[in-house]
C-alpha cells in the first residue's frame, strides 16, 4: 500500500528534481521548433528511442524547425510525467514514454495518469532479458527457474523501473508463469539501466530483467550473460543470439515492452493531427527503418486515438497487477 508518508516524500522529491531539472524554452505560437522531453538518464531504453527519433527529423527536417532534447529525471519517470501535465496547452513539447510512466503514476502516487495526457504515438516494442553476472551460479535459464521455485523470497532479483514499469511487470509474470506467488518475490527497483548493471556487476542482487540494449557493452565484454529473452523469436544482435527464448525453454510467457510519445493536455485538434503526421512521416522514412533495424526493435506505430486505447488497456493491465502484489 501507499502510505501518507510515501506520498509526501515523493511529493518532496518532485519539486527538488522537477526545480533542478529546470524550465523549458519558451517558443512562440508560430515557431517550429520542437522539444523532445526524456523520461530517463541518457542511454536508456526511451533516451535512446526519442533520440533515435530525433535524429531522423534532423536529418529529414520533416518540421521545420529543430529539436531541443532534455533528459528528465527522477521516480521512474514521474517527474518528467510531471512536468508535462504541468505543460498544458503547450503545443511545441513532446515526451518519450512506455509502461515504465504508466506505472510510475501508479507507485509514486501522481493524482493522474497517461492517460489524463495527449496521446500521439506510440512507436515500437521491444524484448526484456534475463540477466545474470558472469560468474553466476545460474548457467541456464532452468537453473534459475529452480532455484527460484525453492526459495522466491530468498533471491533478490531487480530492474530498472519502479513496481508497474516493464522490468517489475515481466518478472511478477515469469513468476506466475512458473507457479511462484508474485507478492512472494523480492524485487529491488533501480532507477535505469547503470544502476541495475552496478547492483548485478556488485552483487546485490543476483538476477536483473529489462530491455537489452542498456547492457550491449557489458554483454559483449563477457561482464554479463543472458539466460533468456522475452519474445516470440530470439533476438539477432551478436552478443544475444545464443540466448533462447522463454518459450523454447518450455516457460509458456511472451512479454514485451513498447515505448511511444505524449504531448501535454489540452492542445488543440489541429496541432495534435500535425504532430502526429510529423511522427507518419518519420516513420516512412529509411533512417528510422534502419534505427529499427541498429536497436533490434519491432515496428508497433499507433497513432492518436488508437494509441489512446492502448494507453487505457495498458493503464488498466498495471493497476491489475500491482493490485495482485499488494502495491495497490
Amino acid at each position: 500500500m501507499l502510505t501518507a508518508t510515501r506520498v509526501v516524500a515523493t511529493a518532496v522529491a518532485l519539486m527538488a528534481v522537477t526545480t533542478f531539472a529546470g524550465c523549458g524554452v519558451t517558443r512562440g505560437d508560430e515557431s517550429r521548433d520542437l522539444a523532445m522531453w526524456i523520461p530517463n538518464s541518457p542511454g536508456g531504453g526511451y533516451d535512446q528511442t526519442g533520440r533515435a527519433a530525433v535524429g531522423v527529423f534532423d536529418q529529414t527536417d520533416i518540421t521545420g524547425g529543430d529539436f531541443e532534447v532534455t533528459n528528465i529525471l527522477g521516480a521512474g519517470g514521474s517527474v518528467a510525467l510531471t512536468r508535462l501535465m504541468g505543460a498544458s496547452g503547450d503545443e511545441h513539447t513532446l515526451m518519450t514514454m512506455g509502461l515504465g510512466v504508466v506505472g510510475s503514476a501508479y507507485s509514486f502516487a501522481l493524482p493522474y495518469k497517461v492517460t489524463d495526457a495527449t496521446p500521439i504515438a506510440q512507436l515500437i516494442e521491444d524484448q526484456e532479458g534475463v540477466l545474470v553476472p558472469a560468474d553466476s551460479p545460474y548457467q541456464s535459464i532452468d537453473d534459475f527457474v529452480a532455484a527460484w521455485q525453492a526459495d522466491p523470497s530468498g533471491i533478490a532479483v531487480g530492474g530498472g523501473s519502479s513496481p508497474g514499469g516493464p522490468d517489475h511487470l515481466f518478472p511478477m509474470q515469469l513468476a506466475e508463469a512458473v507457479d511462484i506467488e508474485p507478492s512472494e518475490v523480492r524485487y529491488v527497483p533501480y532507477d535505469g539501466g547503470g544502476p541495475l548493471t552496478s547492483a548485478l556487476l556488485g552483487e546485490k542482487i543476483a538476477v536483473g530483467f529489462s530491455g537489452l540494449g542498456e547492457f550491449e557493452g557489458q554483454i559483449e565484454a563477457g561482464e554479463l550473460r543472458v539466460l533468456a529473452v522475452s519474445g516470440e523469436e530470439r533476438l539477432t544482435g551478436k552478443s544475444v543470439k545464443d540466448a533462447p527464448t522463454l518459450t523454447e525453454s518450455g516457460i509458456d510467457l511472451v512479454f514485451t515492452n513498447w515505448r511511444g510519445v505524449l504531448a501535454p493536455p489540452d492542445i488543440s485538434e489541429e496541432r495534435r493531427a500535425e504532430l502526429i503526421g510529423f511522427i507518419e512521416e518519420m516513420h516512412a522514412t529509411p533512417q528510422w527503418e534502419q534505427a529499427l533495424e541498429d536497436n533490434g526493435w519491432t515496428d508497433a506505430l499507433k497513432t492518436g486515438d488508437e494509441f489512446g486505447e492502448f494507453l487505457d488497456e495498458q493503464d488498466a493491465r498495471v493497476a491489475s497487477t500491482l493490485e495482485e502484489v499488494g502495491l495497490l
